[in-house]
């Protein structure tokens, strides 16, 4: 008998965290104990479709941490994340951003920048805001309730692109670099102390057919803390792709990842993983160096992934998106131990139509058998069946229904015993029309 330990497992880490909806809620998310279950402590604002969350950013500042989030509205709030406070309410219109000739033109990129951006003794925050036509601006503006166009505090513009559609936005953590992509618009960076464009990508080179998909980056982010120069980037035709900025303006590797475009990137800036998650709901990390999958992880959201969070100091990760839990947990947000992650991944039980159509066929067939057999035949006083041409037909239809279940149940091509009888019965019939007949032969 081999001798056996039990280990003890400690279960998720007590953790807090913050989500936004596209209701325009501030959830507060905690989780304790083991196994970990996810709970929603606080709800901060009131219900809104017109008010719904497209960005938010976190200031992790020890004496204040602050929170800005980015509504469909075109307001900009800045709130205390340990109360949920507000503590500034902008519009996009007060800084010049919103164009009026595109009712859909949203925010994309919302940036709260910490370690130079926050002075709690004037209450000035500063902010990187990017429009999806591709007009961004850096401001700073004071923390002292709704603003007024004179409130706005110094600013400095700049336009991403001329054409095209931005859908992802990165802030390097020494925020003095930024990144943007989208549809139409390649993969490229900026200088925040200039506001300048200091690199931009280059498609992948063409096929065998001579062709080139346009570009159309759905998430991006920086790899490293102290390198700006390494580019993880998501697509929308499920390609994970790396840049260096310093080596090429091609990516250097280029990977896919299931069939479903890319929704969020997280890199591990402490190692050499990349997190990435997808329309569908799936999770996995990417080694850097290689490009291979080292795995995914267990549990999927009904939607899709649109962000990945690493703590700073804990192996966890958080992953959320809109929409429920498909394992019936009480809240879209997942946290998961990055380090189970294996290259084994679970697969679901899930019934494929085609197994329905069938088993709907069986059953079809089923009630025909049932409803053949409450057919009565005409039987004589000692019970046997007259042989006629109606009882000859209902024998037929039985026999070959009871046929066809057997072929779908994998049983084969067996004769059943009423088969057998009227087998039987033709071939002597047949017999008898193929005998020849006896001539008399004259002496």
């Amino acid at each position: 008998m081999p001798r056996t330990s039990a280990i003890e497992c400690p279960g998720c880490p007590p953790l807090r965290a913050l989500t936004t909806d596209a209701l325009g809620l501030i959830k507060v998310v905690e989780v304790h104990g083991n196994p970990g279950i996810l709970k929603v402590v606080e709800r901060w604002g009131q219900p809104d479709a017109s008010s719904g969350v497209l960005a938010a950013s976190y200031a992790d500042d020890k004496i204040e941490p602050l929170l800005a989030v980015a509504r469909k509205n075109g307001s900009v709030e800045i709130l205390n994340s340990l109360n949920g406070e507000s503590l500034c309410n902008t519009h996009t219109k007060q800084f010049g951003l919103s164009d009026t000739s595109r009712q859909d033109d949203h925010i994309v990129g919302l940036h709260l920048l910490k370690t130079k951006g926050i002075n709690l003794s004037s209450r000035v925050a500063t902010l990187l805001l990017c429009m999806e036509n591709g007009n961004g601006c850096l401001k700073s503006i004071p923390m002292s309730g709704v603003l007024h166009d004179s409130d706005i505090g110094s600013q400095m513009s700049f336009n991403v692109c001329s054409a095209g559609k931005i859908l992802c936005s990165s802030l390097a953590k020494s925020e003095n670099f930024a990144l943007f992509g989208g549809k139409g618009v390649e993969v490229n960076t900026w200088d925040l102390g200039n506001c300048t464009r200091i690199w931009t990508a280059k498609s992948p080179r063409p096929n065998s057919l001579g062709l080139s998909p346009p570009p159309w980056f759905t998430a991006a982010s920086f790899l490293s803390e102290e390198d700006h120069r390494k580019i993880a980037a998501g697509t929308n035709n499920h390609q994970v792709r790396l840049y260096d900025t310093s080596a090429q303006r091609r990516p250097v590797m280029s990977v896919d990842y299931r069939e479903t475009p890319i929704k969020a990137v997280c890199p591990d800036l402490h190692g050499y993983k990349v997190y990435v998650g997808n329309a569908s709901g799936d999770l996995g990390s990417f080694d850097i160096r290689t490009g291979k999958l080292l795995g995914g992880f267990t549990g999927k959201c009904s939607g899709s992934i649109r962000s990945i969070r690493k703590h700073p100091e804990l192996s966890v990760i958080a992953s959320c998106g809109p929409g429920g839990n498909r394992h019936a947990q009480p809240s879209a947000t997942q946290v998961h131990d990055y380090d189970s992650a294996g290259d084994n991944e679970t697969v679901e039980d899930e019934v494929l139509p085609s197994a329905r159509s069938s088993e709907a066929s069986k059953m079809s067939k089923r009630s025909k058998t049932k409803k053949l057999d409450k057919e009565e035949l005409p039987t004589s006083d000692n019970g046997q069946v007259y042989e006629t041409k109606e009882t000859n037909e209902i024998k037929k239809r039985r026999s070959k229904i009871a046929r066809q279940e057997d072929e779908d149940d994998g049983i084969g091509d067996t004769a059943t015993q009423s088969e057998v009888e009227d087998g039987e019965k033709s071939s002597e019939k047949h017999g008898k029309r193929l005998k020849p007949k006896k001539r008399k032969v004259s002496a």
